[in-house]
């Protein structure tokens, strides 16, 4: 195509222009609509819309309100046109899902899965793992845009290896026994980073945000003005690691104090020996043992909640599978937070993710669809 856009951030190609509009517009789009927002010809139009017909990934989507005349037609792309797996490697299990372009969740399955003591066998293992995915889920395989991995590690700003992987045992890893049997491209990225991409993402809004990742051990991201900002050494959100307790429990990464060490689904399963699930129904049922440990990972959160919104003056979104749960206790914990604060008399910008599902491998998934997005 010749027609290009001398406006913008990268004059993209018509066809490209077209996709995204579609793919960003938040309700009906016509063909009128769409060529204006576009700034092209109708014939220009319809010759690209053809092409992105024929390769099934824009499709007709209704018909907008009459105004005296025929009415016209919709225009969304096709979400199944093609499809991204997400993958949340834990210390214990494995997490997969398959999601469509608009990151619709298709199909998800949570197995068990020791990391550790399954590493040697990760080449042959994982892959056969995903295969039979896709096929309980009944997914066509030509249409897998690739595979992204979420690892509760840090890893080098290349991504080549993981260089410490406390909740996994590992430390200096190469990525390639992770990913080397896996028939589809795969991106690997940290867990708390992916989460906190795709909260970004479903907010649709370019603000600046922290977010705190509560899983079997703590993480998160920082974006700002909507993009993620990794840091020097691609070790941004590490905010598990902030002391909220000097000289207190052992954390996994060799320190005391860490926010991991009392605020992760861990420490619930070392302190009482139930799943997070358990754990909650006790504290609904008020007992006292339950409760106390509640309260007590409550406050050491908001202290590092604190910190957070002290360094970013930010909102600070509590994310992952363990934030699930905090719903009926999230005024107690905006309350300690708001004790220590010396400047904010309302603590509402420490909000819940509003994803409450799945966010790590779907997250992990949102990479190719970026991807794809961004290439067509």
């Amino acid at each position: 195509m010749a027609e290009k856009t001398m406006r913008g951030e990268s004059a993209l190609p018509v066809r490209s222009r077209i996709y995204r509009t579609l793919y960003d517009q938040k309700s009906f789009c016509s063909r009128q609509m769409l060529a204006e927002a576009c700034s092209v010809s109708m014939p220009t139009l319809h010759q690209n819309l053809k092409e992105l017909m024929d390769e099934g990934l824009i499709r007709y989507s209704g018909t907008g309100r009459s105004t005296g005349g025929r009415r016209a037609q919709g225009l969304d792309i096709e979400p199944e046109a093609r499809v991204s797996l997400g993958a949340a490697l834990a210390e214990d299990h494995l997490r997969l899902v398959a999601v469509d372009l608009r990151l619709r969740e298709l199909a998800y399955r949570k197995l068990p899965f020791d990391a550790v003591k399954r590493l040697p066998d990760y080449e042959t293992e994982l892959p056969a793992i995903v295969d039979a995915f896709l096929s309980d889920a009944g997914l066509d395989r030509q249409r897998v845009l690739g595979l992204g991995l979420a690892v509760p590690g840090v890893l080098t700003p290349d991504a080549s290896r993981i260089l410490f992987a406390p909740t996994l045992g590992l430390r200096d890893v190469p990525i390639r026994m992770l990913t080397q049997g896996i028939p589809y491209p795969v991106h690997v990225e940290n867990d708390g980073s992916v989460s906190g991409h795709a909260e970004g993402f479903f907010r649709g809004t370019r603000q600046n945000m922290a977010y705190l990742s509560l899983e079997d051990g703590v993480g998160g991201a920082v974006l700002m003005a909507g993009r993620p900002y990794p840091g020097d050494s691609a070790r941004s959100g590490e905010f598990g690691h902030i002391c909220v307790e000097p000289g207190g429990l052992r954390c996994r990464c060799g320190k005391q104090g860490c926010l991991e060490a009392y605020c992760s689904a861990r420490r619930v399963e070392q302190s009482l020996g139930v799943d997070t699930e358990t754990f909650f129904r006790g504290v609904e049922q008020h007992l006292p043992e339950y409760e106390n440990l509640l309260y007590d990972m409550l406050r050491h959160l908001a202290t590092a909640i604190l910190s957070i919104r002290l360094t970013l003056d930010c909102d600070v979104v509590l994310g992952g599978f363990f934030s699930e749960y905090l719903s009926p206790y999230l005024p107690i914990l905006r309350q300690y937070v708001l004790s220590g604060d010396p400047f904010d008399g309302d603590a509402g910008f420490v909000q819940l993710s509003t994803l409450r599902r799945h966010i790590t491998p779907l997250g992990a998934a949102l990479y190719f669809v970026r991807e794809f997005v961004t290439s067509v």
